[in-house]
């Protein structure tokens, strides 16, 4: 006799890139919100005690991934701001208005400004959202294969067991006692023999 074998089910594989697509877009978005709510904090420093300085213009944007550098003092200390976004035309040694917040000198703004680095603002205004989307995507993705894998695992169980029970039934039961009576038919029996 031989028993049936029931190859399992096939599970599709769900790529590392969901899993990396997840991990990267929470980070994403983590950062940005980070940026946005330092950018935030620093611009309230500054709106409440404002303090006006002259700042000269060190280096320019040249566009090769360099940020523009004003330089500026405060209380005799020699400060440098970086990534201000400057006016077209502003050349090297212009004197630029700053204003920075009286209780750190650091937080530092042009004047008239909202934000010490709006660009980073709108970076994480327009990121956050899509890197909340992607995670989304991305978890529900693998939620959905994850179930469609205890789905198929269940079902390679039910196929297994209903093989077992086809056989069982088709060879006349000696597959599950092995040929034996069952304990039970025979504790009755000896109840009998007791009487």
């Amino acid at each position: 006799m031989q028993t049936a074998t029931v190859p399992p089910p096939r599970i599709p594989r769900l790529g590392r890139g969901w899993y990396l697509a997840a991990v990267l877009s929470a980070v994403l978005a983590v950062g940005m919100c980070l940026l946005g709510w330092r950018q935030a904090d620093q611009a309230d420093r500054i709106e409440a005690h404002p303090v006006r300085v002259e700042g000269v213009v060190t280096q320019l944007p040249t566009g090769g991934g360099s940020y523009s550098a004003v330089s500026y003092r405060v209380g005799g200390q020699s400060h440098t701001a970086a990534a201000l976004p400057l006016a077209d035309g502003t050349k090297l040694g212009d004197a630029i208005c700053l204003e920075h917040a009286a209780d750190d000198a650091g937080a530092v703004r042009i004047c008239g400004d909202t934000y010490p680095q709006p660009v980073g603002v709108g970076l994480a205004r327009f990121s956050v959202p899509v890197a909340v989307a992607l995670f989304v995507i991305c978890v529900l993705r693998i939620r959905r294969h994850r179930k469609a894998v205890a789905v198929r695992a269940g079902q390679g169980r039910l196929a297994a067991n209903l093989a077992l029970a086809a056989e069982t039934l088709a060879d006349g039961m000696p597959a599950i006692t092995h040929g034996k009576r069952s304990r039970r038919k025979r504790r009755a029996g000896g109840r009998r023999g007791q009487h």
